[in-house]
């Protein structure tokens, strides 16, 4: 059975399928698996996703780290001579299996035509093999293979900004985009994977043909303000949907470029939890989580790229891969079509980036939710809230479990402090006379 389209909801902010049913996007980076996993490797990696809640995963055609000259596990080259009107046929009938099984598995496929080393000569290998005449035959060629599968996102880009400084990639992605579109008219869903940072989000929100508006807030540091990237793209007119399609990795090395001090440490789980929780509460319309092994799909027969811990198989079960289901549950379990992002919910806003907190809420005032990623009190202002009566709940993002801590009487301000096995939490306040389950029952 086919999953059905995805398009942008009517306010601009969030994703429906195209029978109007709410669609909370909840991707994980699995790169190179079309590419490095033979189809038992894929089954089991999407059956596992499956299980764990997720329903995108993103995907490249071409990959990186030489993927034109270094053929896949079946010995298949994607192109003859490197020529993007020359595909190899055997391969892309690989994929065409690959992409029915993920659609089998619920999983809808944000599809990167080309990992943009192939059109930006910035870093990689690539080599440089686009140009707008020939993206475009590609882009068309693809989507006539393509095009009657319901369940692909088409994301162009790949890690690199669509211009820099006096250069401008922009004509080539264009290109591409036009030969889908040339096949599928307006029910093509596009969006565009970019480097680290804010910039590259928003010279992409101006481009006519992107319907949807990833940022990649990434591995550099720490505590990176991807919810302010978010936010800030969420207030631009007119609205697309917007989500952190890179946060940082699980497992990955924490700033590893140009070398890496192992005293940084690794991302772990609270990190994964806190950048993810945060970019969402700050409008997104969802999120993508990523593991530093499984987007390489690292194992003893591929070469290592920054020190990755875990094999491919192993990390399937990191902690923050099961965790990320309860943030889904959590967004699904009250009216999510109508959340806004709103920080005047919190009467004093935390400046430092680790302690710094997010809120968000219903535009009825029918519910609030606020991320707290330390033990704080914290005093809420309920001037925007409905109803009589307040009912307050804590939500526990590490186990998708839900205390209901009580009924209160509407007031100018409520104060809260949240258990002490954290270290992260998530306040609920919900309109009592709403009736709404626990959070995360759906």
């Amino acid at each position: 059975m086919s999953l059905p389209r995805l398009r942008a909801h009517p306010n601009g902010h969030f994703l429906v399928t195209e029978d109007d049913q709410p669609f909370f996007w909840l991707g994980d980076t699995a790169w190179t698996i079309f590419h490095r996993l033979n189809r038992e490797e894929i089954i089991h990696y999407c059956v596992n996703r499956q299980r764990k809640g997720f329903n995108v995963i993103q995907v490249m055609t071409l990959i990186e780290q030489d993927g034109l000259n270094t053929p896949n596990i079946y010995g298949e080259r994607p192109l003859i001579d490197n020529d993007p009107t020359r595909p190899n046929e055997a391969y892309f009938q690989r994929l065409d299996d690959y992409l029915t099984l993920a659609e089998q598995h619920g999983l809808y496929v944000a599809l990167l035509p080309t990992w943009a080393d192939k059109v930006t000569p910035n870093w990689g290998i690539g080599p440089v093999i686009f140009n707008p005449e020939n993206a475009e035959v590609y882009g068309r060629w693809l989507t006539q293979r393509w095009g009657t599968r319901s369940h692909i996102i088409w994301c162009l880009g790949g890690d690199r900004p669509p211009t820099k400084g006096d250069q401008d990639w922009r004509p080539i992605w264009r290109g591409m985009a036009a030969g889908i579109h040339s096949v599928l008219g307006e029910t093509a869903l596009l969006t565009y994977h970019p480097d680290g940072g804010y910039e590259s989000g928003a010279t992409i929100y101006a481009e006519a043909w992107s319907d949807l508006v990833m940022i990649q807030s990434g591995h550099w540091a720490r505590e990176t303000a991807g919810w302010d990237w978010v936010n800030r793209l969420y207030q631009l007119s007119p609205s697309k949907p917007v989500l952190d399609a890179e946060p940082n990795y699980e497992d990955h090395p924490a700033a590893p470029w140009p070398t890496w001090d192992p005293e940084s440490g690794y991302f772990r789980d609270y990190e994964v939890r806190k950048q993810t929780y945060r970019t969402v509460f700050a409008g997104g319309a969802g999120v993508t989580y990523g593991h530093h092994s499984i987007w390489q799909s690292y194992s003893e027969r591929v070469e290592s790229i920054n020190y990755p811990q875990f094999t491919w198989r192993e990390a399937l079960d990191r902690p923050a891969a099961g965790q990320m289901v309860y943030l889904r549950r959590l967004i699904e379990s009250r009216p999510m079509l109508e959340r806004i992002p709103d920080q005047s919910l919190l009467t004093t806003i935390q400046t430092g980036r680790g302690e710094h907190q997010r809120a968000c809420r219903d535009a009825a005032g029918r519910y609030a939710l606020l991320y707290l990623p330390v033990f704080q009190t914290v005093q809420v202002n309920c001037a925007s809230l409905s109803g009589e009566m307040l009912r307050a709940w804590w939500y526990n993002p590490r186990t998708g479990q839900a205390s209901h801590i009580g009924d209160f009487p509407s007031a100018p301000r409520l104060t809260f402090t949240p258990p002490v096995d954290g270290p992260d939490w998530v306040l609920v306040l919900d309109d009592a006379a709403q009736g709404y389950d626990a959070p995360g029952i759906r």
